[in-house]
């Protein structure tokens, strides 16, 4: 049996969705996620500092994501979390949930346009028997 320990260490190089309107898309994760992003090929590529999106055309085929697939994001607190759900939600982004007040921290979740959904929350606010699970 081989373990993950008998190969070279690997970074996360990229992530890559499908979208019926890439421009729309991408343009989700830079207003509200903070990526930068740039047209090359036909495809956006969308940068944070340690990896990249890649945003590619759906092929006229919307992506039939599982219910609960998602992206995670973190935020230093409560407030940013707050702050980043009430401009989302001014915007008409397709809203999931309200913040949620979590063990593991507050958070809530949304849609993109092209449908990924995201988790955006904090772990500033986490139970201590969860403070000890993280980094």
């Amino acid at each position: 049996m081989t373990t993950a320990s008998t190969f070279a260490p690997m970074k996360l190089n990229h992530l890559s969705f499908p979208s019926l309107d890439p421009a729309q898309t991408s343009a989700f994760f830079e207003k509200y996620l903070g990526f930068t992003r740039s047209l090359v090929g036909g495809f956006w590529i969308l940068k944070r500092p340690g990896f990249d999106v890649v945003i590619e055309n759906g092929s006229g085929l919307a992506p039939d994501w599982p219910r609960t697939f998602h992206v995670g994001f973190e935020l230093p607190t409560r407030a940013d979390v707050e702050a980043l759900y009430a401009a989302m939600a001014a915007d008409g982004v397709a809203m999931e949930t309200e913040v949620i007040s979590h063990e593991r921290g507050s958070r809530f979740f949304c849609r993109a346009p092209g449908g990924v959904m995201f988790e955006l929350n904090t772990r500033a606010d986490a139970t201590p028997e969860y403070r000890a699970t993280f980094d």
